[in-house]
């Protein structure tokens, strides 16, 4: 597409304003010293070689000076085609200048941004190739041993297979997290608001998890007696799904004979709290920023014979987000760690 040419006369102006003044300055010092002149000629010459100043000048600037600059163009328009191919080439030197300028700084923005992302990709596929190896590798020993020999004793091929069987759930659980944490990440949460009882939900998730936490003696209990329903605006699923992984780290972090509360508070503007207490190892207060980090893990071989994908509290992030709310952390190493978030009350 042909780039359009917008005119600039500034400078043929200007130029031709300073050429006629001293020209007129020359005349005049000749009138005055050498020899008298018709003033009204001197003035009206004047005027025409203004005219025929600027006209030579404004025809030098675009037929000259106008192919340099629309060169530029044509190579910025190169790298940025979308944003120059159709807007018209101006031959004013202080337009030009701040639109290269512009265009530098938004490269540096992007080449920074890339640079960025391309960070961000490696560590991904280092973390996920990392989460991914270690049940790979147990299911592969555990077959390679059954195709040894082992197969021949009933005891050792049921047990093994079991094994096998707990990598392929690993396995599955990280690829589903994957899959969800990518979905999220894009935008691509579709929420499902209704009205429902968050004192049920909660209930819900201990009555799932009571057979994990009886394993390290750990009560999952409220704070208070819930007797009447407390009525949420919100996706009930992908609230269910926020309670059990928060509750899920506190069994996990959890100290054995501890306990893990929660509690559902009011707040202004129509808000309730939901908190998740536990007494459990806590965690250093420079590890709290990075919590909500893809596969940061704070305690890295505890946290992997637990099992999990290191993604349920991003996850949990993005999901409240996705309903316009917050989340907050508060922890003290050694003494236990709260996580609370926020939802809309049902009116």
């Amino acid at each position: 597409m042909q780039l359009k040419f917008k005119k600039s006369y500034k400078f043929a102006l200007k130029s031709s304003l300073y050429v006629t003044l001293f020209f007129l300055a020359t005349i005049l010092l000749y009138h005055y010293f050498v020899q008298l002149l018709n003033l009204s000629i001197v003035f009206a010459f004047s005027f025409l070689f203004y005219c025929a100043t600027f006209f030579l000048i404004q025809f030098r600037v675009e037929h000259f000076i106008y192919k340099r600059v629309k060169k530029i163009y044509d190579d910025v328009s190169l790298l940025e085609t979308t944003s120059y191919i159709n807007q018209p080439v101006t031959t004013d030197m202080d337009t030009l200048t701040k639109e290269v300028k512009k265009f530098a700084r938004d490269k540096k923005l992007e080449i920074e941004t890339l640079k960025i992302r391309e960070e961000y990709r490696k560590e991904f596929l280092g973390n996920v190739s990392h989460e991914l190896k270690t049940p790979l590798f147990t299911i592969q020993s555990y077959l390679l041993t059954l195709l040894d020999g082992a197969m021949d004793d009933k005891n050792i091929r049921k047990k093994y297979l079991e094994r096998a069987e707990k990598g392929v759930e690993r396995l599955i659980y990280i690829v589903k997290d994957l899959d969800m944490i990518t979905k999220l990440e894009v935008g691509e949460l579709n929420l499902d608001v209704t009205q429902f009882n968050i004192v049920e939900v909660v209930q819900n998730v201990f009555d799932l998890f009571e057979m994990k936490a009886s394993n390290k003696n750990i009560t999952l209990t409220f704070d208070t007696r819930y007797a009447k329903p407390i009525w949420v605006m919100a996706d009930q699923e992908k609230i269910q799904q926020i309670v059990t992984n928060l509750v899920v780290n506190s069994i996990k972090y959890g100290k054995k004979g501890g306990t893990t509360e929660v509690s559902i508070e009011d707040l202004i503007n129509n808000k309730v709290i939901v908190r998740i207490t536990d007494n459990g190892e806590g965690i250093e207060k420079q590890n709290i920023p990075r919590l909500f980090e893809r596969f940061f893990r704070v305690d890295k071989s505890g946290a992997r014979s637990e099992g999990g994908s290191g993604l349920g509290l991003a996850i949990v992030k993005h999901i409240i987000e996705g309903h316009q709310e917050k989340i907050y952390v508060e922890s003290q190493l050694g003494i236990g760690s709260e996580f609370s978030f926020t939802l809309e009350k049902a009116k």
